[in-house]
């Protein structure tokens, strides 16, 4: 007996209706993707599901360039037919493929993300490799030129530090000598002394007192330290 007319109509169960477009998408994919061999033609092929799920199928994964040789095909046709609905439809096809380019990097991002790869052949998967590689090797790069800059401005302000740090160190030494060493007597002073030390002597002559002036000199000659208020005096 020979195969009965199957009528054609809306499966009503979901488990089936699911399933059934699960087997004929991928066999519709696959007799896309064989005829556009076969035949050497482009083929372009979108599917919507009942949840908004895109599945596309284009030769050599050109949609774009499919879609815009049908945009200049039924440009041209339009124009060949002399509709008077030019500027209409010239805006629905550039909403048309505004609308695929935008479905298509939505695809492409989710591939990169690593998701919807089943529909992907083995061609597009290892394209897809090499564009993720190619990003990686990019990023990489960018990454050691910062992290190089970064240490080369912390090696110039460890540099700038080290050498305030010095300075620092040079003047704290110059003071702590300065401290150390006890303060000299200029030659005002002593030119003073020595002015006070005649002015005495001339005083004790005059009062008859030579003898007793030699002995205090003499005894006072390895005196060296002139007491604090005798300084102020002279230096008065």
């Amino acid at each position: 007996m020979g195969r009965g007319k199957v009528t054609l109509k809306r499966i009503e169960n979901k488990i089936n209706r699911q399933v059934t477009f699960s087997k004929r998408r991928s066999g519709l994919l696959k007799k896309a993707h064989e005829i556009s061999v076969l035949c050497d033609v482009d083929v372009a092929l979108i599917v919507f599901s009942t949840k908004g799920k895109l599945s596309e199928y284009a030769t050599n994964a050109s949609m774009v360039r499919i879609l815009e040789r049908y945009e200049q095909h039924s440009y041209t046709e339009k124009e060949l037919n002399g509709t008077n609905n030019q500027s209409k439809g010239s805006w629905t096809l550039e909403h048309a493929k505004l609308k695929a380019k935008f479905e298509l990097l939505q695809k492409n991002q989710r591939n990169f993300m690593g998701e919807d790869l089943d529909s992907l052949s083995i061609k597009e998967l290892l394209n897809l490799e090499q564009q993720l590689e190619a990003a990686l090797r990019r990023l990489r790069l960018k990454k050691n030129q910062m992290m190089l800059e970064s240490i080369s401005e912390l090696q110039k302000k460890d540099k700038s530090l080290q050498y305030q740090n010095s300075l620092l160190l040079k003047k704290i030494k110059g003071k702590e000598k300065e401290l150390a060493e006890p303060p000299l007597v200029d030659q005002q002073t002593q030119e003073n002394m020595v002015s006070f030390q005649l002015n005495l002597g001339e005083a004790y002559q005059a009062a008859g007192c030579d003898g007793e002036l030699e002995d205090t000199q003499r005894e006072s000659q390895p005196l060296t330290v002139i007491p604090y208020w005798m300084l102020n005096l002279m230096s008065q």
